[in-house]
């Protein structure tokens, strides 16, 4: 059975309320002795009681039954989702992949999930897990929630019908979808398969950066964050409900759907946003600032000034700017960058970086433009604007390195010969008067 979508309402980190059923919300109280249609209040919290009243982040949800309603859980597998980053030393090698394999055998969203990289844990609630994902079937008779962090989900390929606790989704490639931290879901696939990449947030929530010397216009606006409406089943069965708890999966059999939520009040909410409608700012005269122009959406670090994770997209846009360098320069940052492609052309490589790749470039490792988009940008004619259309590249940034699994490290879509898109670099130096 999928539940359909009634419309969303909009905003980040507002107040928001919505029932299914007219009635539902109790006026004036969260947990009055009777719940209207025979429902159970339940509160969900997703920061410290005590956290800032603008920080404090909580929903109250009116339901069918409670969350505590469901069988005992025992281990599930699946292998390659997991918070294992390793203990030993990490390779300061650039490292770039392949989209992940399209899946063949029948395999749902969790099936289909596949751990790339990571630092930090849920016990630290520090950190982030990078994972990929290949599906090619509906989650049937399963639910699924993570306590371990909030879920940042960018489809590359396919759509995502996504059924959450307080509503659905519908996410196409170019758009996110955030999840927060223990809400239960279940992902559908409308066009049967579906491929895309996954940013498990364990520090604190995503928020919007602030502005400073932009001003109060620009980079992503609030009001284009669309949160879900209220719509509930109410179905009975043998089931399945899959959590994540401490780099782990477990599984308890429940007999009804956990998405039986009639209405809910809160601001600890799901949400999407189109990276399209990001607004992009850059150089009108010359040079061009750093990356942190490119930002949506970030989890602060406990140092002001640098983050838990930085998620950043490079959409279309003009460069314009005059006697510049254009492309993205050569550089080696105190931070960790992980890379996929959504669609189209990443301006700062010529080939080997296709939609559904990734790559991956740690703390202090020179990275920047192949040699042929060096040679191109250099005898670029700089009176003409370089309009970048058709593309839409991806970063998850970190200030701790960035440690890639195992498994990734021995992916047979992993690109051995990564380092040789530089080896065209040719020296130009001739220092004065030394005869050439």
């Amino acid at each position: 059975m999928s539940i359909n979508s009634t419309g969303y309402q909009t905003g980040f980190g507002n107040e928001f309320a919505s029932e299914a059923l007219a009635g539902t919300l109790p006026a004036g109280r969260n947990s009055p002795q009777r719940v209207a249609h025979g429902l159970y209040a339940e509160q969900l919290t997703g920061t410290a009681f005590t956290a800032p009243r603008h920080a404090n982040r909580r929903n109250w949800l009116y339901r069918i039954r409670p969350a505590a309603v469901h069988g005992a859980f025992a281990p599930f597998v699946q292998p390659r989702f997991h918070n294992d980053f390793g203990s030993g030393p990490v390779t300061p090698e650039q490292l770039r992949w392949d989209p992940l394999p399209l899946a063949e055998a029948s395999t749902d969203f969790i099936e289909g999930l596949y751990t790339m990289a990571g630092n930090g844990s849920p016990a630290a609630q520090a950190g982030l897990g990078i994972h990929l994902y290949a599906a090619n079937r509906d989650m049937q008779g399963r639910w699924f929630y993570d306590a371990d962090g909030e879920l940042l989900i960018v489809p590359q390929q396919g759509r995502l019908h996504i059924e959450t606790e307080l509503g659905v989704l519908d996410v196409e490639p170019q758009e996110i979808a955030l999840i927060p931290r223990g809400i239960r879901f279940r992902v559908t696939l409308p066009d049967g398969a579906a491929r895309g990449y996954v940013c498990e947030n364990f520090g604190a929530m995503f928020k919007l950066p602030d502005l400073g010397p932009i001003g109060s216009n620009g980079l992503a606006n609030p009001r284009d964050f669309l949160i879900p409406n209220a719509v509930y089943e109410d179905i009975e069965g043998a089931f399945e409900l899959v959590g994540k708890f401490q780099g782990h999966l477990w599984r308890a059999d429940i007999g009804h759907s956990p998405l039986d939520v009639v209405g809910w009040h809160g601001n600890y909410v799901p949400c999407k946003y189109d990276l399209r409608r990001f607004n992009t700012i850059g150089s009108i005269s010359y040079d061009h600032p750093d990356p942190s122009i490119f930002l949506v959406l970030h989890s602060p670090s406990d140092t002001p000034g640098t983050s838990n994770i930085d998620f950043a997209i490079f959409p279309p846009r003009w460069l314009v700017a005059q006697d510049t360098f254009r492309p993205p320069w050569f550089h080696r940052n105190i931070a960790s960058e992980f890379m996929g492609l959504v669609h189209g052309v990443y301006d700062a490589k010529a080939d080997g970086f296709v939609p559904g790749g990734a790559s991956l470039h740690n703390s202090m490792t020179g990275h920047g433009p192949d040699a042929a988009t060096f040679e191109k940008a250099s005898a670029a004619d700089l009176s003409k604007p370089d309009v970048i259309v058709d593309t839409m590249a991806i970063m998850f940034e970190t200030r701790a390195v960035i440690r890639p699994t195992q498994q990734a490290l021995d992916a047979a879509h992993r690109q051995r010969n990564y380092q040789a898109c530089w080896a065209g670099l040719r020296k130009h130096f001739a220092a004065p008067g030394n005869g050439r």
